[in-house]
């Protein structure tokens, strides 16, 4: 469960918050976590799920690793989400993160060419 919680907040961070930033001179300005977002506990939703165990046939215990699985769904969840959000406004393509000013400025771009 926790590889799963884990995979899911890296997976919410990456598609939301992470991004690198470099100034004109090429310095990194996003070098330490006070200049980096990361998701934290109080900006991750409750995560419930059921798992079907299939034990592998690989190994005696049966033990499969799943650290990637929360991660992978959390992206195309929320690629798709935003995409569909923004859609009916016109705007065909949103690159993440999914800032919220980056939302905003596709949505205002599409308005002010729209006009």
């Amino acid at each position: 469960e926790g590889q799963v919680h884990g995979g899911v907040a890296q997976g919410l961070g990456q598609a939301m918050l992470e991004r690198v930033v470099y100034d004109s001179d090429g310095q990194l300005l996003t070098a330490s976590f006070m200049d980096y977002a990361l998701p934290r506990a109080n900006g991750v939703p409750m995560i419930g799920f059921t798992s079907e165990p299939v034990p592998s046939t690989q190994n005696p215990m049966g033990m499969k690793g799943c650290g990637e699985a929360g991660t992978v769904g959390a992206l195309a969840a929320v690629a798709n989400a935003v995409q569909d959000a923004v859609w009916d406004c016109g705007v065909r393509q949103v690159d993440m993160p999914f800032t919220p000013l980056r939302v905003w400025e596709v949505l205002r771009d599409v308005s002010d060419a729209a006009e």
